[in-house]
């Protein structure tokens, strides 16, 4: 690896070295040699499918083997109009760093958030590429622009996460997923973001297109 400051001037990828070790790499390829002497730091020494230590937690959204648990909302608890919202990451930014930046400008539809709708589905709702659709829940309302496809699965939808929140009367301007997921946790152990299940409405937006202002500056004082 070269120093910083080369690598900063030569402004090109780094060509890591093939290793033919890396390449003959077998994960617990030890344990599997020999799993009494080189035991794994499970509490029986294996890998275990079921966790007497998370059965002891008693936890139900939680249970000690690998299972299916039916989430709040899914597929099964929606009704005819409700879509699977889907808050994949995005490929021109990092979360929500880089909102701001001129990568923007390769993605944005219609100056929003765009939202992937499968080509059925939008024929459904009346919705054609590029117009401004309103996604909405119990939970708040977003503006998105509409990226119509067959690469997407019908019945669901996508926005990225990670849209900077621009909110007026209720309604998120520039498209924030945040505003239509649950605020809960995957489960009492994992306590991770489960912003894959929700449901959501989609209608055309007919009205006049709000400014955007998440990007402004914000006034300051000296």
């Amino acid at each position: 690896m070269p120093m910083f400051n080369a690598f900063w001037q030569q402004n090109k990828l780094i060509e890591m070295r093939r290793s033919e070790k890396n390449e003959q790499y077998v994960r617990y390829g030890d344990f599997r040699a020999d799993p009494v002497k080189n035991a794994l730091g499970t509490p029986s020494g294996k890998i275990e499918i079921y966790s007497k230590t998370l059965e002891k937690f008693g936890y139900k959204d939680c249970p000690a083997h690998p299972t299916w648990l039916a989430p709040d909302e899914w597929k099964g608890t929606a009704d005819e109009k409700q879509l699977q919202l889907l808050t994949a990451h995005p490929a021109h930014r990092l979360h929500s760093q880089l909102n701001y930046a001129e990568l923007r400008n390769k993605y944005a539809v219609a100056d929003r958030e765009p939202i992937t709708i499968h080509t059925e589905d939008a024929a459904r709702f009346g919705i054609a590429n590029g117009d401004l659709v309103r996604v909405w829940n119990k939970r708040g309302q977003i503006l998105t622009g509409a990226v119509v496809t067959d690469g997407i699965k019908k019945g669901v939808v996508c926005v990225h996460e990670g849209a900077w929140p621009d909110l007026e009367n209720g309604l998120c301007k520039n498209g924030s997923a945040n505003v239509l997921t649950a605020d809960i946790p995957s489960s009492q152990l994992a306590n991770a973001c489960a912003g894959n299940s929700a449901l959501v409405y989609i209608e055309k937006y007919t009205g006049n297109a709000p400014k955007l202002t998440a990007f402004d500056q914000p006034a300051v004082q000296a």
